[in-house]
């Protein structure tokens, strides 16, 4: 009998951990990309937002970023608002490799004795030349969150992918018609000149 009550108690136990990691694994930051245009356009630049939802006490952060080169072309890396919103920040805007396709270890922290920062946000925009049509997956690497007290933050990251198009025929159409229609202003007033 002894032997089945301790047996209970193991399995109550083993029960309320598995249910205390579930509601800790659902209570996580998420760390995602927005676009901005979606889709971008070949020619164009296109912003992509790290942005960092449900997130408690967020002091410092570094990510690294792999993206397909032969699509879009990383220009910039800047600071997002949310970081500075707890007071004064370091950032780094990481390393750009165009060839690999890789952004690498972009980090922000807060300074001083400071409480961390609560809420949604965006962590770091990304500044990309879209350079042919198709699909570039944004992958995620190294990612670390922290907390005031320095101690990893659990996050969900949720990976991306950046579609690019060419420009519609109709807005090729409409940019050969004000070339044409410039040319033909040019010419009547050379012929003006001329006749004058």
């Amino acid at each position: 009998m002894k032997h089945w009550h301790a047996c209970k108690q193991a399995l109550a136990a083993a029960a309320l951990g598995a249910l205390a990691a579930a509601a800790s694994a659902q209570t996580a930051p998420v760390l995602s990309l927005v676009a901005t245009p979606s889709p971008g356009i070949v020619g164009s630049p296109v912003t992509v937002e790290v942005a960092l939802t449900g997130v408690a006490d967020l002091y410092a952060y570094q990510f690294s970023l792999a993206f397909d080169p032969s699509v879009v072309q990383a220009a910039s890396v800047t600071e997002g608002a949310l970081l500075p919103s707890g007071g004064t920040t370091f950032f780094v805007g990481g390393s750009i490799d165009n060839t690999l396709g890789t952004i690498s270890f972009t980090a922000g922290s807060l300074i001083g004795a400071l409480p961390g920062v609560s809420g949604n946000g965006v962590l770091a925009n990304i500044g990309f030349n879209v350079t042919t049509a198709g699909a570039s997956p944004l992958t995620f690497s190294e990612v670390l969150l922290l907390d005031s007290n320095l101690l990893d933050l659990t996050v969900q990251v949720q990976n991306g992918t950046l579609v690019t198009a060419i420009p519609e025929p109709g807005t090729w159409l409409l940019f050969g018609l004000g070339l044409a229609g410039v040319a033909s202003l040019a010419r009547r007033r050379a012929a003006a000149h001329a006749g004058a």
